[in-house]
């Protein structure tokens, strides 16, 4: 056994170098400042590049194009940031560029408290971007899944080849602890896929597949475009062929929804109370479960770690032989919403915090014993 001991960010950053990331772009930020401070660092020897935009726009202008040209991009902001990145944002999905965001969230609205946590952006990062087009966002609770997402979030974005968001938090972010790297199995990594033929045609895909890739600057003209596009990159106006691109846009992703959920589970028998929670509540959460336990009452959890696209069916399964369903968020409920539209035939009770202070074990106790 070998103990690492470093905050959420940092092992994000070493996550995202595991994955085969060479190119980092960012703007300073609490508190995500330092998985840039961590790419500075680690970079360089690797021969990848590391660069501190002018402002969040330029920096993630920078990751698009780095991607473009081939690169394994990355970049880090909190909600301010992701504000501004929105533009850019549609400008990657529509144009299927692959690269990761992590946001390390903090309270808001607007400006907010910056050395406060809260899950302040979880429904902005899923329809902060024109179109309404699918998005992947994951999600960890601790220093360790920070480490293993950004592997599975750089796969998602190459094998998509669209943004995907590791929603973390301030309070992961920024907080050290100690796990065992090396009894980690990371996925094995995935790479875009590189067309081989003699014509190629950069937005030609099977109905619910990414493209194959070229990188602009090399021997074949690839054309790129933020327009309503046709599979030669050419801009059109023809409705059949927005409607095709567009529902391949959805599909590529939504189908391959129940491949790209990921999740923890604690199911026990004769448990009649299901709490459903993510990111670092996750953790007040199995405390309070503890504590339930040895006074005699039985609960069980779901931890959710893919919160976009919404995993349907794995909440119709889990939910399925559960009188209570509780559902507890640091916000004011920015996915419970989500989860009352999948379990129609459930009451689903609900307890949100949004006040610059963690939810405690003893509030989540309390609410399950009002139940």
């Amino acid at each position: 056994m070998a103990l690492s001991f470093m905050e959420g960010n940092e092992a994000l950053a070493r996550g995202a170098i595991a994955a085969g990331c060479n190119f980092f772009a960012g703007y300073p930020i609490t508190p995500a400042t330092t998985i840039f401070n961590n790419m500075l660092k680690m970079l360089p020897p690797k021969n990848g590049i590391c660069i501190q935009g002018e402002d969040e726009i330029a920096s993630m202008g920078y990751c698009i194009g780095a991607s473009m040209a081939g690169k394994k991009a990355l970049t880090a902001t909190s909600g301010p940031g992701i504000s501004l990145y929105s533009e850019q944002i549609s400008f990657a999905i529509g144009s299927e560029i692959p690269l990761v965001i992590a946001d390390v969230q903090r309270l808001g609205p607007s400006t907010g408290s910056a050395t406060r946590g809260a899950d302040s952006d979880i429904q902005f990062l899923r329809w902060g971007n024109t179109g309404g087009v699918p998005v992947i966002v994951l999600v960890p609770t601790n220093a360790m899944d920070c480490y293993v997402l950004a592997v599975h979030a750089f796969n998602y974005a190459e094998e998509f080849r669209c943004p995907v968001f590791i929603a973390s938090n301030k309070e992961i972010g920024m907080n050290k602890e100690s796990f065992d790297m090396d009894s980690i199995t990371l996925p094995p990594i995935v790479d875009r896929t590189l067309y081989t033929g003699n014509s190629y045609l950069p937005f030609k895909a099977e109905d619910d597949k990414a493209p194959a890739f070229l990188p602009i600057g090399g021997k074949t003209l690839v054309r790129q475009t933020s327009s309503t596009h046709g599979p030669n990159g050419y801009i059109t106006i023809d409705p059949d062929t927005i409607e095709k691109n567009q529902e391949r846009l959805r599909d590529k992703i939504h189908k391959a929804c129940n491949r790209i959920t990921l999740f923890e589970e604690d199911i026990k028998e004769n448990s009649d109370t299901l709490i459903i929670s993510y990111g670092v509540t996750s953790r007040a959460v199995t405390d309070a479960v503890k504590i339930l336990g040895n006074r005699g009452k039985s609960v069980s959890t779901l931890t959710l770690k893919t919160l976009w696209p919404v995993p349907e069916e794995l909440l119709k399964q889990k939910a399925k032989t559960f009188k209570n369903i509780v559902v507890i968020e640091m916000n004011l409920g920015q996915y419970v919403n989500e989860i009352q539209r999948v379990l129609t035939d459930k009451k689903v009770k609900f307890y949100g915090q949004m006040n610059g202070t963690l939810i405690s074990p003893a509030k989540i106790m309390e609410v399950i014993e009002n139940e």
